[in-house]
């Protein structure tokens, strides 16, 4: 690890100045094999696609859309990466960020093997700068960055480093997406709502309930982020739902 001395003699330029170009982003990351676990049932691939066309209506200005949740295990982590595939799949050049860096477990659920991996905590401690830390995927056009190690203050340097990065980082992707803690638990996913265009709520039907979910919205607004709608997870082939009933008109804002 980098000492705080070394620290001190790194700035914010040297680590966002090697930020990958458009020409050469692909030619720049390490390569690694990235599992999305495709989803094979037809319904569900489609929901996706769908999910997809409608982030396009929502606007040309939205680039970075942070993704969030009440809890642990509502499949947000999933979602993220279903998204940024489908919209790489699209042809649109798709950076997916493990913002998580408390309890990620991206590495291990996505198999990837890649030795030593370097991540978002060391871009934002001046360990390493962007280039170093970007993975290219087996997929033309999704690219990754890990959380990295997990940091003794995460909210503090997101809050001070992460704005410079996402705003370094549009140059060369046309969505940035990025996986974020649950809202319900930690309070990391609304600062990072603060250095985003957008934010997207998963919500498992059968984990949280609608008072749960209104307080974790009602938090998420507090950044100032454009809420862009919610994805309700987990929901049993065959179930029908009152939308207006059950979560709210917000819940389908698309």
């Amino acid at each position: 690890m980098t000492n705080n001395e070394n620290l001190e003699n790194i700035s914010t330029e040297d680590v966002y100045s090697n930020t990958v170009s458009n020409k050469d982003r692909t030619s720049v990351g390490k390569k690694v094999t990235f599992n999305t676990a495709s989803v094979k049932d037809y319904a569900t691939s489609e929901a996706y696609k769908t999910f997809r066309t409608n982030l396009f209506f929502c606007g040309n200005d939205i680039k970075t859309i942070v993704i969030t949740s009440c809890r642990e295990g509502e499949g947000k982590s999933t979602v993220s990466t279903e998204l940024a595939k489908s919209l790489a799949e699209n042809g649109k050049r798709t950076l997916l960020i493990d913002a998580d860096m408390r309890k990620s477990v991206m590495l291990k659920k996505r198999n990837v093997y890649a030795g030593e991996v370097l991540g978002l905590s060391e871009i934002l401690s001046g360990i390493c700068n962007v280039n170093e830390a970007l993975y290219n995927t087996q997929l033309e056009g999704f690219d990754v960055i890990f959380s990295g190690p997990f940091p003794p203050n995460p909210v503090e340097l997101m809050a001070s480093n992460l704005s410079k990065l996402l705003e370094s980082l549009k140059e060369s992707y046309d969505y940035i997406i990025i996986d974020s803690p649950p809202l319900g638990q930690v309070i990391d996913a609304a600062v990072i709502a603060t250095c985003c265009d957008a934010a997207i709520m998963v919500i498992s039907n059968k984990k949280t309930n609608r008072r749960v979910a209104i307080n974790v919205k009602n938090q998420l607004q507090k950044s100032g982020c454009r809420i862009l709608g919610a994805v309700l997870n987990e929901i049993e082939k065959g179930a029908s739902y009152n939308r207006n009933k059950y979560y709210g008109k917000y819940m389908y804002k698309y």
